[in-house]
């Protein structure tokens, strides 16, 4: 497994605890983080804030690799997961991410998370 996968994986398991620290830890001072259609902030200050997935989700999400590949300095990972709410209800994802590295620091996310909650299962491997 080459440095950069390592790192994504590290930050994905810190993301499985909401552990910050080790989140942080992955990612340049710089970083961007987009959620296409949803959001874009850069720096980790600003990521820091929104690790938990804002007000109305309560806990870390459920988060499963399907399939990770690399090229050069950008890692792509698609994944599924779940994510529990305020109000007791589960968000079930689709997730592609594509993830700029620099030296082997993720520098850029790029996210596109799909509800697949009303009855549209995710796909199989």
């Amino acid at each position: 497994m080459s440095t950069n996968t390592e790192t994504v994986q590290r930050y994905l398991d810190g993301f499985r605890t909401g552990d910050h620290e080790r989140i942080l830890s992955c990612l340049t001072d710089d970083i961007e983080w987009t959620v296409v259609g949803a959001f874009h902030l850069v720096g980790k200050q600003a990521y820091d804030q929104a690790i938990d997935g804002g007000p109305e989700f309560d806990g870390p999400p459920e988060l499963e690799v399907v399939r990770m590949v690399e090229q050069d300095d950008v890692v792509m990972a698609e994944l599924t997961g779940a994510a529990r709410r305020v109000d007791g209800t589960v968000m079930l994802m689709s997730m592609a991410e594509v993830f700029v590295m620099r030296d082997g620091l993720i520098a850029e996310r790029r996210a596109w998370v799909v509800d697949v909650s009303e009855g549209n299962a995710p796909p199989s491997r």
